[in-house]
Parts: structure tokens; sequence; C-alpha cells
């Protein structure tokens, strides 16, 4: 495929949010200075923007892991600490963003300059000046910033044009693409040539129309055989598929068989059999077109495909097809864009976000949020500790102990820390 790249896996992850400062005022006759920590900044942001200078995902094979800047501590004399700076990662015009395991979609970038926030990065934590109240003046405490999780994802590049050249490797596609556009794609008289999609602009009735030159597909191409789904992806955004058939059979193959067995590709590889087609008849210069070509149009009548015949090697026939191509397009829905399915902009630490499991005689909570609280907490210090308590009562980690059969002295685990269970 040359440095044609059109899917890949990366690895994300947005910034961490920076710890809270935990301080105190101290000036020259100031006694007992009151809290003066300051927050932590927030991370980074992770973006992708959709670079129309990119054609390809080429890049993405030497760099694949992308992180944030983490935001930076706060410090003292309530001086929060700085913001992250966003990452942002360029992509080609065309490029679906999905999640590994579920493939969901999280980002479709298929307009020029878009810019689309995927991750989000983490929360500074609070300094020990959000802590002090009128009866706790010191609060010898501060919360840490909310760390970011790395998200891993598929990268695919799906061609963005109003119409695509389909058919069997060797039916003059590339041809008919330079006839009809400026386009100059490689042009050799054996099968697949073409190894990417290439693509040109064809003006008419004042307006562009975008063609891609679709690479052969074989049969079997919808299971992956020879490069199908390398190929098929191309196609689903197309709005009007360009048929192309060899209606002259010059290698020896039946022409309505080829089209038959191109049309149950594209049916294997989701809705595409379901897009309107126009049947292109080419090498209509050679012996056996007009008779094959008689033979089409009585294949296709039932399906209401349009059939023109053309001969891209004397560059005939080619601007009635170009019309009806035109006034198809005025009543065709747009290029497809795939609806987002997931957000993954907040970081998916909740209060919630626990369950209690037991370990022998020990019960155990487990959970990011829980792993959050312990980072907040100076256990040397009393007052964070009745904090600490509270906030277990507050996030109903209590209650859901006492349903699970904790008992007064039973020993509960956090992480790594280890207490009495009192009610």
């Amino acid at each position: 495929m040359g440095n044609f790249v059109d899917h890949v896996k990366i690895t994300a992850k947005a910034g961490n949010g920076g710890n809270g400062s935990m301080s105190f005022h101290r000036e020259k006759y100031v006694l007992n200075g009151g809290p003066d920590g300051g927050d932590g900044g927030n991370g980074g942001d992770v973006l992708l923007y959709a670079d129309p200078n990119m054609h390809t995902l080429l890049d993405f094979r030497f760099k694949t892991k992308y992180t944030a800047e983490n935001g930076g501590d706060g410090s003292g004399n309530r001086c929060t600490g700085k913001r992250g700076a966003d990452l942002v990662i360029k992509v080609p015009v065309g490029t679906v963003l999905r999640e590994e395991t579920t493939g969901a979609v999280v980002a479709d970038m298929d307009k020029p300059g878009q810019t689309r926030r995927i991750l989000r990065g983490g929360r500074g934590g609070w300094g020990n000046q959000h802590f002090a109240t009128p009866t706790r003046q010191a609060p010898n405490f501060a919360k840490p910033g909310v760390k970011t999780e790395i998200h891993t994802f598929l990268m695919e590049l799906k061609t963005i044009a109003d119409v695509g050249l389909v058919g069997y490797p060797n039916v003059g596609k590339s041809t008919i693409l330079s006839v009809v556009t400026s386009a100059r794609p490689k042009i050799g008289n054996y099968h697949f040539t073409t190894l990417t999609p290439n693509l040109g602009i064809v003006r008419r009735h004042g307006k562009d129309i975008v063609l891609a030159d679709i690479p052969g597909l074989i049969e079997g191409a919808a299971e992956g055989a020879g490069l199908g789904h390398d190929f098929l992806r191309h196609v689903e955004r197309t709005r009007l598929l360009l048929h192309v058939v060899d209606i002259a059979g010059s290698e020896g193959r039946d022409p309505i068989e080829d089209f038959d067995q191109i049309n149950r590709e594209l049916a294997g590889y989701g809705e595409l059999a379901q897009r309107p087609q126009i049947v292109v008849c080419n090498k209509t210069d050679l012996p056996d077109a007009e008779e094959n070509i008689a033979r089409m149009k009585a294949h296709v009548a039932s399906l209401g495909y349009p059939v023109f015949a053309v001969s891209a090697a004397t560059h005939q026939g080619f601007d009635p097809l170009l019309d009806a191509a035109a006034n198809l397009l005025e009543s065709l829905p747009p290029i497809v864009h795939f609806e987002e399915e997931v957000d993954l902009e907040e970081p998916a630490v909740k209060p919630d976000a626990f369950e209690v499991r037991r370990d022998g005689e020990v019960y155990e909570v487990v959970g990011p949020s829980m792993e959050r609280l312990l980072d907040s907490v100076n256990f040397d210090d009393e007052e964070s500790m009745n904090w600490f308590h509270r906030t277990l009562r507050r996030w109903s980690v209590i209650d859901a102990l006492r349903q699970a059969g904790a008992q007064e002295g039973d020993t509960v685990r956090i992480i790594d820390m280890e207490f009495d269970f009192i009610e």
C-alpha cells in the first residue's frame, strides 16, 4: 500500500490535575497565619484537528502514544498551579475515531478545520484554603488533582467523496477518473494498479463533484479477501456509486456476473448495496460491447439503475453520464456522518464508583473514587480523619458496608489502608 495508511491504533491520555497545596501564611509580626494553599492547575485536554493537508494516517504508524501536559501543583500564598498545555492531534479529513473495546464512535472528523476535544484534562485539587471553617481554622490537608486514564482508540480514514467508482480490477476506473477530472492516477493494464483511493473534482452545472476511484474489488472482499476491507471502508461515505463494468468482457469474464458479484460484496459490508448506483459500461470501443449493453440494460431494469455506455480510451459518452450524476446528487442526502456514540471528555471517576467485596474476614472497598479519597487524607491529622469519615458517610460507603454484613469492630480495607468498622 506504499505510504498510504488508513487504519491505526493509538493511545491517548489527558493531563493529570495538579495537587492542591497545604500551606499556611507566614509573615513577620503575623502570628498563626491562616491557610493559604493554592489550587492545582487543570491538566491539558486532548483534541483532534481535521487537517486538509493530510491524506494518510502514516504518521501514526511511527508515533502511537499521545499524552497532554499535567497541571502544575498549587503553592503557598494562594498561588494556583499552571494549567497543562492542550495536546492537538492532527488527522486527515474523514478520520473516524472509535473506542477499541466497544467500537463506539468518539469523533467523526469529516469537515476541514474541524476541532473536537476527545479527552478532558483532570481537574486540579483544592488547596487547604478551601477547607477552613470557623471550627477548623488550620486544615492540615489538601486535595490531590484528578488522575486521568489512558484510552486506546482505533482510527479509520474513510474517504470524503460524493461519488465512488467501484468495480472489478482493470475495468477502467482510474482511466475514467483521469478523463473527467484533472486527477492523474497510476494507470496500467494489470490488476491492482490502484492500491489507494484517488480523488478528483469535476465541475458540473456550477457545482463541484468529488469523485473517488476506489481500488478494484474481488470475490470475498466483504470478508476481507484480497484488500477488501481496506477498500470497502472508502465507499461508506459516498452518496452515489458509479458501477464500472468491462462491457466487452475483454478479460474473458461476463460483465453481468461481474456486476452481480460486486453488488454481493457491497451487500456483505453494511448497507452499501442500497446506495444509489449508475451502471457505467466501459470499453464500448471493443468487440461484443453492443450485445452486452443490451443484456446489461435488461438485467438491471428491475433495479431501476440507469445505464450509460462510455469509452475511456476514446473519451466518448461522458457528458450524459456526468449530467445524470449531477442531477441525481441534487436529490440525495449529504455525505454520511458517523454520529458520536460516547463522550470521553469527563473523567470517569464518580463518588459512587465503588463496590464492597469480602476477602475472608476483611471487607474491602474498591473503586477509582476510593483511591482519590485516600490521596486526599492526611492520616496524621485528626481533622483530616474526621473529614474522611464524614465523606465515607456522604458517599454511602458506611451504608454499603453495613448491607454487606460488616459489624462493629470488623476490619475494613480501602486500597492498602485498614481500619476498624465503627458505626
